[in-house]
């Protein structure tokens, strides 16, 4: 590993690229740069997950810090406690929406969000040099755990929504938890506030035996299959550490991730004179449309809800999301939190009456076509210079790799920030145009590659 931090924390499958010794190695170098106060740490369901929280445990006290466990819990679970318990930083085992052979670390500051790229480099310094803090041996500490993280949590959520009308809404609600985490939170979350909830693939299994822990319609369709046959009103889905919720109307339809996101984009925008939204540069047109409509600006971004959560404190926005259906709201927390977008769309629907097809039927229609074409490692990073130079002179933004913009669409074409492969998103008006720029997207990709 050349670099560890991908676009969102290390990951590797479990005991080949992330193994116990490189866990353990790097929660000494996250020690020696974190410490050497307290850390609260937390896992998802994932195999393995005891025993690497066990080697972060180990390789945090060995530089001297405390460690708080609070058990099990979504990754906006710990980014919640992490300021509250008042601790320098927290540690996330998970790797997120990745297959189930996969494992992972993610870093979180004292301000509850993930630590900056500069952060980053000093832990990787600290983990390539083995330049680590040795703690003398009476000055070892303790841990200790935090059992009430996921009760505070769930209050906090509460009271950014108005409990009393979903609960006149009596809503009835799938909750999808992806064999994991999200299942210890979003179905309590919901009863609470008056639904009629039933859990789906709630145990917590590694295996992931359900369906693949990413949120996507191909992984859905048993989600899309329980909304209709029980006639509830919707269905709500969790990737692996529930930073994000997918949604099902109560047709079976599985809405797309923008599309969740401009609900909530136009009901919290149209809420302030002059508000701003952070989105990296892949969200849509959709985006765009829903805010001019509230009158508020884009703040564009390089891919990656780190960048987001940052860019979205520094600015004091109003709300960032991405459009992959991860919601930033800053007012409960300024980091991705499924269980708090799904309380933010049921609310809506709550109080405006309406189903869920019912809001998607009144966005801008946009059709969306996205593509992942494996890369050699070597290649990864050498192929932007060729698309550069194939796409000059074209209109496009070169923020974070390229994306073309055409009268009735646009292409982006991205290197995967966790895979050896690049992205390829495209969108337009209709679903074969969509299909046709990604396409062509991925024509230049596979060009460049051959000329790289």
């Amino acid at each position: 590993m050349s670099d560890l931090f991908g676009t969102n924390g290390v990951r590797g499958r479990i005991n080949q690229e992330l193994t116990v010794d490189v866990v353990l190695r790097l929660s000494r170098a996250i020690g020696t740069v974190l410490g050497p106060g307290a850390i609260a740490v937390s896992r998802d369901s994932r195999e393995g997950g005891e025993m690497f929280l066990n080697a972060v445990i180990s390789g945090l006290l060995s530089t001297g810090c405390s460690v708080v466990d609070i058990g099990p819990a979504p990754t906006p679970g710990l980014q919640f406690i992490v300021p509250r318990l008042g601790v320098d930083g927290g540690v996330m085992v998970t790797a997120s929406h990745n297959p189930p052979e996969f494992s992972g670390i993610k870093v979180i500051g004292a301000d509850g969000i993930e630590i900056s790229r500069v952060k980053e480099e000093e832990i990787e310094a600290a983990y390539f040099n083995e330049e680590f803090t040795v703690a003398e041996w009476n000055q070892i500490k303790s841990v200790s755990t935090e059992d009430d993280s996921i009760r505070h949590y769930v209050d906090a959520i509460k009271s950014q929504v108005n409990a009393d009308v979903i609960e006149k809404a009596n809503l009835k609600v799938i909750v999808d938890g992806a064999n994991s985490v999200g299942s210890l939170v979003t179905p309590l979350l919901l009863r609470e506030l008056g639904c009629h909830v039933v859990s789906l693939n709630a145990q917590l299994d590694g295996n992931f035996p359900g369906r693949d822990p990413e949120p996507i319609p191909k992984n859905l369709s048993g989600l899309s299959h329980a909304v209709k046959a029980t006639n509830a009103d919707l269905g709500v889905a969790h990737d692996g550490d529930a930073d994000r919720a997918a949604f099902v109307d109560e047709n079976g339809t599985i809405l797309w991730g923008d599309q969740s996101f401009a609900i909530v984009a136009n009901r919290v925008l149209s809420k302030h004179d002059g508000a701003t939204l952070v989105t990296p540069v892949s969200s849509g047109r959709l985006i765009e449309d829903i805010a001019k409509e509230a009158g508020a600006q884009i703040e564009w971004t390089r891919v990656g809800s780190i960048i987001v959560s940052h860019r979205l404190k520094d600015l004091g926005a109003e709300l960032g999301g991405e459009e992959n259906g991860g919601i930033f709201y800053p007012p409960h927390q300024p980091v991705r939190d499924g269980a708090m977008t799904a309380a933010q769309v049921i609310e809506i629907m709550a109080t405006e009456g309406k189903s869920l097809s019912q809001l998607v039927d009144e966005l801008p229609t946009y059709h969306s076509s996205k593509t992942k074409v494996p890369v050699p490692e070597e290649k990864k990073d050498s192929i932007l210079g060729e698309l550069l130079e194939m796409t000059e002179g074209m209109s496009r933004i070169t923020l974070d790799g390229v994306k073309l913009q055409f009268e009735d669409g646009w292409i982006l074409m991205r290197p995967s920030g966790t895979e050896p492969l690049w992205r390829c998103f495209a969108e337009s008006k209709s679903l074969a145009r969509a299909e046709e720029l990604s396409a062509r997207g991925v024509e230049l990709i596979r060009t460049a590659i051959e000329q790289s």
